[in-house]
């Protein structure tokens, strides 16, 4: 992992396990489910639904006092290292690094190939309830260098200085699918015109590691995806865009990376925005 442009923002299984007893660290295990969790769980892990990140209508919550409630209630302070550890979706742990980054927060680290990886390796699972001491959580002012207002990104269309990289599958990137169901009534599916179409799991290996600097560094640029430009990712609702922005910053060291975290959930569904199939 020391190739990757900021290697310190990953962990690998035997580091977790080393560090399983810090009191510092706080370990977040996200899934579409509890069910796994439940079942048995990294120790001293805690539980966060995908949808604890979003507002009812699907977009990620950037409420400061709800961010706020939710570090808190999870043990975590303001120098808390945060573990970031994906279970059958693995976009959720990028996810979550970018959005404690846009409110702040200054050591938040991910789990290599998270759950799956942690079991495949042979660690331990509990089924002990981790016990939580609330703190008072502050979060800082919002990043707003971290993502891209839907006004910017309408400027940025065939801009050849900038690259939309839609991060979906190719069935919902051709309009075959509105996130994971076929359009509906008023929605509307394709692309933003000019977005080139990277399917997010390209991005790993076969065990859900992220792929070495190369082989990354390769399927970027042969979409036209390169250091030079402003790259500005996006997917249904920002969760599998935010993974690729932590991919493309953190581990490629691209400098100007932006989430547009609004994404396929709040272009389609204004109808004076133009859409491609």
């Amino acid at each position: 992992m020391s190739q990757y442009a900021h290697p310190e923002t990953l962990v690998d299984t035997q580091w977790l396990s080393k560090h399983l007893d810090d009191s510092n660290i706080r370990i977040i295990e996200i899934d579409m489910s509890p069910e796994a969790y439940n079942n048995g769980h990294i120790p001293g892990s805690i539980f966060w639904h995908a949808t604890a990140l979003q507002k009812p209508d699907f977009s990620i919550n950037l409420v400061p006092t709800a961010i706020e409630e939710l570090l808190a209630n999870s043990g975590i302070g303001n120098d808390t290292t945060v573990v970031a550890v994906h279970g059958s979706f693995a976009a959720t742990s990028g996810c979550i690094f970018w959005l404690l980054k846009v409110f702040g927060h200054s050591d938040v680290r991910i789990l290599n190939g998270g759950r799956p990886k942690w079991i495949q390796d042979g660690y331990t699972l509990t089924t002990e309830t981790t016990i939580v001491t609330p703190t008072n959580y502050q979060v800082k002012s919002l990043d707003d260098s971290l993502r891209i207002s839907l006004v910017e990104v309408q400027k940025s269309l065939d801009k050849s200085d900038r690259v939309l990289l839609d991060v979906r599958t190719p069935q919902e990137y051709f309009g075959e699918l509105f996130m994971m169901n076929p359009p509906q009534e008023n929605e509307r599916g394709g692309h933003i015109p000019s977005a080139v179409n990277l399917y997010y799991e390209l991005a790993h290996n076969d065990d859900g590691t992220f792929k070495s600097v190369t082989e990354l560094a390769k399927i970027f640029r042969e979409k036209g995806i390169t250091p030079d430009k402003l790259i500005i990712p996006y997917c249904a609702v920002g969760a599998r865009s935010g993974h690729i922005w932590f991919i493309l910053k953190y581990l490629l060291g691209y400098p100007k990376v932006k989430n547009y975290d609004g994404s396929w959930n709040a272009w389609s569904r204004l109808p004076n925005l133009p859409v491609e199939k």
